[in-house]
């Protein structure tokens, strides 16, 4: 029956067990896991073996971030993956109320950074620490990761800070070509390494807004213009502008086709870094024009043409060294380029200039044909690193904000990889040493133990050799081959042993710089060359010591360690986190993992030590002080039951505890804060837990509390539900205040609203009894004018009438209470004389007549002629109308126009209204 359900016939069963012979194999093997273990510390045990399968694994399943405790791995996909970086993830990364939950990106230490920004927890600053080898994809991350705050650190609702996210972010990725063109260059290792390290600054304002940023560069190895390694190249702008010229630019800049320089090894290589038109409209995005670029590019193309100057040695000592023959061409070709003077740029190199004793005397000494050819390298060095730093100035002028605007920052640092060639000088050393002591920045972060030494400088490689073997004798990091023929030392560095050449060793480390060539330059007539090297400088240069002074000269040593300790005092003011890059391949090929290249990457490292520490560590430390500020509100989740906020005795279960900090205020609410320990965990467990899975107990030292990752996710849950039930609070009492405000402003709004009718109704039946005022006076003055006009008239016919008539008639009583009441209704009266039916012809006379007052008489005596049954209208007594009356009745719009005054009860005036009315319209 199962099997039915299961859609599987009994012929399958054996399928169906080698299937699950083959999953519990592979389960019991890992192979399949490895790849979903988001964390190296998962890893069981954690050894180079495990730790190398399981990158392997996400590398070919194309997962190419994995959590390593406090350090995020990067492997190098070596292809596009556009998916990957989209601003769509990065707003997903940004808006997850957990990023630690999602997998494993380089988002999520940019989003941790930027929130750890707005916590209260010090220091507020943050630094990203990116490192690894050449190739490895230093660059591209810190990229992503300016791109990733360009996005976020942006106000959506405001679209001036949108814009100003924008132009800043622009500016930054538009400095890249520009210092990579001139910084980077093609080594065994890599096609795009950087020569130079760099610390960039995204300032934030109070909002956390990204408001500018700052470019910091370290030790460009200026070396490179003059001297290249075998298989090596120069900077990629010498090759970008031989390349990408015009047929006018190469006149111009007297770069002929097929012309050779000394100084440009290789240049049939083509590389994607050899995009001239990409430089150029960078740095026009930057704010240098076209006629700066060109006037750039000319004192590069100069010094090409000062490397190839060929010294030819002088037979006698007092003689200057003179250029060789082809050469000739060249020396007049740079110092056009350059504007400098021909015969005083070639005298500089050749001659030697010394001042001696007090009075600081003059001598004037020709040089050996190698310090004519240091005295070029020199002249070359200064003028490029002098360019350099006025291009980084540039970029800064361009995209760094005022003081005042921004308050906090988020440090990226991309440095140099480790490096170990056949031939180490003195460039490799500094380079290590900065790896070293950035390694050593992430053991005392997370280990609190530091090491340093310090190494003397004599004068010559040999003593140099034994001074450094009698000073550090007893070290175990020191060594040196015995085998080995010329003069060398090895250092085992963290990374592994590196083998130094002594050989001019001195002479780098001093690097000096003959004032002579200042002053050439200074001589110099090109724009650029003038404003890099002023006549009247306010200060005076390191290449420019005063003689009288007892300071000592800096060196490069000193310089890169003077700006190392002030990149280290950075780091250590900030939060660090740190993103280490691994270079899958040196080939630099997509889906090809080579063990033994990660496996020294990974021992270089020392991720396994760091994996372990992780894992069972405390790397997280914040002093008593922003501790209890942060978490003193944890203490509402303090049970009810416990011995009170002060209580000196801890719960049961609760980590031991002797409080030693000098604040006595701080030891009871950091108590308090210890009891919501058993709350928050309880709150955080599930049934499905164990008791290793809980996270281990806070170690309280004497000034600062110790605490893991999971401990520190703890309490920031605990915290953020804090949090959620104040705001819920607030809500809940805003809602009452806000419906207590609109229920008293509707009552407001209705009081208002009754008053304004009532007024409005005032005023209303104001202006109807007005009207009605206006209009009940004028019928009272018509009325009195019409019975006027109507007595004038009857009182004629009366008169006229009377004169006629008998005295007196002889009327029965009766027939006199009935005419009375015939007087007193004489409307009706009228309106009865008119009808066709219901009242006889005498009745109907003696109703006029009574209507009319008539003298009492015989009836028959007066001719009344009434109108005819087919006639409208009434006729005049005096004589037959000339035309018809009619009653038009309409309806009047006023109010109370169908209410008049009651009339006399004797007047008898309406008759003669109508026919005064009728007068009025005929005359009108």
């Amino acid at each position: 029956m199962l099997q039915q359900v299961n859609g599987h016939n009994p012929g399958s069963d054996g399928q169906a067990r080698e299937y699950l012979r083959e999953d519990l194999q592979e389960f019991l093997d890992g192979e399949v896991l490895l790849y979903q273990l988001d964390d190296l510390t998962r890893v069981n045990p954690v050894t180079l073996e495990t730790v190398l399968r399981c990158l392997q694994a996400r590398y070919m399943a194309d997962r190419f971030y994995t959590n390593a405790g406090c350090t995020l791995v990067a492997l190098n996909p070596f292809k596009p993956i556009p998916q990957l970086y989209s601003p769509e993830l990065m707003r997903e990364y940004h808006a997850a109320p957990q990023p630690q939950k999602l997998k494993p990106h380089v988002f999520t230490v940019g989003e941790q950074t930027y929130r750890n920004v707005k916590s209260l927890i010090e220091p507020v600053n943050q630094s990203i620490v990116v490192s690894g080898e050449s190739g490895a994809g230093k660059t591209w991350t810190s990229r992503c990761l300016m791109k990733f705050y360009a996005v976020v650190a942006a106000s959506p609702a405001s679209w001036e800070t949108h814009k100003i996210a924008e132009r800043i972010e622009q500016r930054i990725l538009n400095s890249n070509p520009v210092m990579e063109a001139f910084g980077n260059a093609c080594t065994l290792r890599n096609n795009n390494s950087s020569r130079f390290g760099k610390f960039i600054q995204l300032q934030l304002n109070r909002a956390q807004q990204m408001t500018g940023a700052a470019v910091q560069t370290y030790l460009l190895e200026k070396t490179r213009v003059a001297c290249q390694a075998s298989s090596e190249r120069n900077f990629h702008i010498f090759y970008q502008i031989c390349k990408g010229a015009s047929e006018d630019e190469r006149l111009q800049w007297h770069l002929p086709e097929g012309v050779a320089f000394s100084w440009l090894p290789n240049p049939e290589r083509s590389l994607e870094e050899d995009c001239f038109e990409v430089t150029r409209e960078a740095m026009l995005h930057l704010g240098i024009d076209t006629p700066t670029q060109n006037n750039i590019f000319k004192v590069l193309a100069g010094l090409l043409h000062l490397g190839n100057i060929q010294f030819a040695a002088s037979e006698d000592e007092a003689q200057p060294c003179q250029p060789m023959d082809d050469a000739k061409c060249s020396v007049r070709t740079a110092s056009l380029l350059l504007g400098l003077p021909e015969d005083v740029l070639l005298e500089t190199m050749q001659i030697r200039t010394i001042r001696a004793g007090r009075q600081q005397q003059v001598f004037r000494k020709p040089c050996p044909r190698a310090e004519c050819d240091t005295r070029r390298d020199c002249l070359a060095k200064l003028i490029y690193a002098r360019l350099f730093d006025w291009l980084v100035s540039v970029i800064n002028s361009s995209i760094c904000a005022d003081t005042d605007s921004w308050t906090t920052f988020i440090g990226l640092l991309d440095v140099y990889g480790f490096e170990s060639f056949p031939d180490n000088s003195l460039e490799q050393l500094c380079i290590n040493y900065a790896n070293e002591k950035l390694q050593q920045h992430f053991v005392a972060h997370y280990l609190r133990a530091q090491q340093e030494c310090r190494l003397n400088r004599p004068s010559s490689a040999a003593q140099l050799q034994t001074r450094i073997e009698t000073a550090l004798a007893g070290s175990p990091c020191l060594g040196h081959n015995k085998l080995s023929r010329e003069p060398s030392f090895i250092v085992v560095h963290y990374a592994g042993p590196v083998r130094y050449h002594t050989a001019g060793l001195v002479e780098k480390n001093k690097d000096p710089v003959p004032p002579e060539l200042t002053r050439l330059l200074q001589q110099s007539r090109d724009p650029l060359l003038m404003g890099l090297f002023p006549t009247n400088p306010k200060e005076k240069t390191q290449e420019e010591p005063s003689g009288q002074s007892r300071n000592p000269v800096l060196t490069v040593v000193s310089k890169f360690k003077a700006s190392l300790e002030q990149l280290l005092q950075v780091l250590h003011s900030t939060t660090p986190h740190y993103i280490r890059c691994i270079k899958p391949n040196s080939q630099g090929q997509a889906q090809t993992f080579v063990q033994e290249e990660v496996l020294s990457q990974l021992e270089a490292c020392g991720l396994v030590e760091t994996i372990h520490i992780s894992a069972a560590g405390f790397p997280i430390r914040i002093s008593h002080q922003n501790f209890v500020e942060r978490y003193k509100l944890l203490r509402r989740l303090r049970p009810h039951t416990s011995s009170g906020p002060h209580s000196p005795y801890p719960a049961k279960g609760l980590p031991e505890w002797c409080p030693h900090s000098e604040e006595a205020t701080l030891e009871p609410l950091i108590q308090d804060i210890l009891h919501t320990l058993p709350v928050l965990t309880q709150a955080a467990a599930t049934p499905g837990d164990s008791a290793e899975a809980m996270p281990a107990p806070m170690h309280c030292g004497r000034t600062k509390v110790f605490i893991t990752d999971s401990m520190l996710e703890l309490l920031e849950c605990g915290r953020a539900q804090v949090l959620e039930q104040c705001a819920r609070c607030i809500q809940g009492g805003w809602r009452r205040h806000r419906h207590r405000e609109q229920a008293r402003q509707r009552r407001a709004a209705m009081l208002i609203q009754a008053a304004i009718r009532s007024w409005l109704t005032r005023k209303h039946i104001q202006r109807l009894h007005a009207a009605a005022t206006v209009i009940k006076h004028a019928w009272q003055k018509w009325r009195i004018r019409m019975a006027y006009l109507a007595a004038k008239e009857l009182d004629g016919v009366e008169e006229k009438h009377f004169s006629q008539a008998p005295c007196s008639l002889s009327t029965s009583p009766l027939q006199t209470r009935f005419l009375e009441a015939i007087i007193r209704l004489w409307p009706l009266g009228l309106v009865l004389a008119n009808t066709a039916m219901g009242v006889s012809s005498f009745q109907r006379k003696l109703v006029v007549w009574a209507c009319l007052q008539l003298p009492r008489g015989s009836p028959s005596s007066y001719s009344v002629q009434t109108a005819q049954q087919d006639q409208a209208g009434v006729t005049s007594i005096r004589a037959l109308p000339q035309g018809s009356i009619k009653f038009h009745c309409r309806k009047s719009p006023l109010r109370y126009a169908d209410i008049c005054p009651e009339p006399s009860p004797y007047s008898v005036t309406g008759f003669n209204q109508i026919l005064l009315e009728r007068h009025r319209l005929i005359h009108m």
